[in-house]
């Protein structure tokens, strides 16, 4: 994952400051790429230690149209916890705590556990709105999943094959207990030798946290989607518009810069899938990934 390492050094170095909606501010650029071969292995960083577990529920959540955090609290997985949480406490007039206070952590822990065990309370406060997975399975009526894995196999050549998540009818909707998709659009491509590939156009990049699960979700996503078109693995192409690091989380950049990468993992998928609504957890093996301790750093929300 040197492509990553490197836009994270062009950003760290080349970054300006900017404002931010979250008040954190960031060293930020505009418009960056990076490639990855999909045959060369699977693109998980080594430099760190990613969660893996959250980014395979997490996109299958995606696959099957979910928008409630229940599904992945029942799993064990926080990574959207922070965003209805912070809706639940505005609402119930906590807005003055403190970010990561332990006043505020124990409040999360309390909201996170109640999402679990009570349906009601998940169903009213679990709710992120018409985020990715409803535009994925239904935007405006129309399953864009279902549709360009139909496409895919049936007009491979098209220039078409794309799926948005960017619903402009319903991005206020969606940042009332979430936010707007920051990865925006992707779009598949058959070369003519039958490889896919995938490319993402993300408009808002947090490179140290998020960017890395982004990176294996969508080159997951094309190695589904390859599988269940009967296609070979050609390259995930990432484009950026604004790509920042957040200023609290520069210690853990520098750090992470500092490490040099082993060799990328490989992902052993079940053979026998061949539909990718039928995709389950146990679906997915990581062979041979060797990698560095995590760094933890604060969520900007």
């Amino acid at each position: 994952m040197k492509a990553y390492l490197d836009l994270l050094q062009d950003v760290y170095d080349n970054g300006v400051g900017k404002d931010d909606r979250t008040g954190t501010g960031t060293r930020s650029v505009f418009g960056r790429q990076l490639r990855c071969d999909l045959a060369a292995g699977f693109p998980l960083l080594t430099t760190k230690k990613v969660f893996l577990r959250g980014i395979i529920h997490e996109l299958l959540w995606f696959v099957r149209g979910d928008t409630n955090i229940k599904y992945l609290v029942d799993n064990k997985v926080g990574i959207w916890n922070q965003w209805p949480f912070q809706n639940y406490l505005n609402k119930n007039g906590f807005d003055d705590l403190e970010q990561h206070s332990p006043e505020w952590q124990e409040k999360l822990s309390e909201f996170v556990t109640k999402i679990g065990v009570d349906q009601a309370f998940a169903n009213q406060w679990g709710e992120l709105g018409p985020v990715y997975g409803k535009q994925w399975r239904n935007f405006s009526g129309i399953d864009q999943l279902a549709w360009v894995v139909n496409e895919i196999k049936t007009n491979p050549s098209s220039r078409r094959l794309i799926v948005s998540a960017w619903n402009p009818s319903e991005i206020e909707e969606m940042a009332k207990a979430g936010l707007p998709p920051c990865h925006t659009l992707f779009q598949f491509y058959v070369s003519h030798d039958k490889k896919l590939s995938c490319q993402l156009y993300q408009r808002s990049a947090d490179l140290f946290l998020g960017v890395p699960f982004n990176i294996a979700s969508y080159a997951l996503l094309t190695m589904m989607v390859a599988q269940v078109c009967e296609l070979e693995l050609g390259e995930f192409v990432h484009t950026f518009g604004d790509v920042h690091i957040y200023s609290n989380h520069e210690e853990q950049v520098v750090k992470q810069l500092g490490r040099s990468p082993s060799t990328l993992p490989t992902m052993k998928i079940n053979a026998d899938v061949k539909d990718l609504f039928d995709f389950k957890f146990e679906d997915f093996e990581l062979l041979d990934y060797v990698a560095q301790a995590a760094i933890k750093a604060p969520v900007a929300v």
